[in-house]
């Protein structure tokens, strides 16, 4: 990964939040490729869809972070899996695949906006 890489701006969506999780590569990554059931370290922040508010970030921590995808939300787990070391990735994930309907979780019911960078597989 870039030394010069920085946190990611993530833009206000427009429209209606989507039904299925959207992946969209925002740099290609040319490392190894994450497989599902990797152990993978990243950086990440994650906004919610509907308001734009930041819940949590790798970044503002200072250092990135490293666990196994089978243990991460189902949009994660689907979303990494074919994306490569050095790359940038956005998952807008709905709810049915982050933490389930609202009432449990803080975030339940919400679709969340994760821009994660891949850092390295393994």
């Amino acid at each position: 990964m870039t030394a010069d890489r920085t946190k990611p701006e993530i833009d206000a969506p427009q429209g209606p939040a989507p039904a299925e999780l959207v992946v969209r590569d925002i740099i290609v990554g040319d490392g190894a490729e994450a497989k599902a059931g990797d152990t993978v370290t990243v950086h990440y922040v994650g906004v919610e869809y509907e308001t734009g508010e930041e819940f949590d970030s790798s970044w503002n921590r200072g250092e990135t972070i490293q666990f196994p995808l089978r243990g991460l939300i189902q949009g994660w787990q689907d979303g990494i899996p074919g994306m490569k070391a050095g790359g940038r990735r956005e998952l807008v994930i709905p709810p049915h695949l982050a933490y389930g309907p609202a009432g449990g979780h803080f975030l339940g019911g919400k679709t969340l906006i994760f821009v994660i960078d891949l850092v390295q597989v393994g």
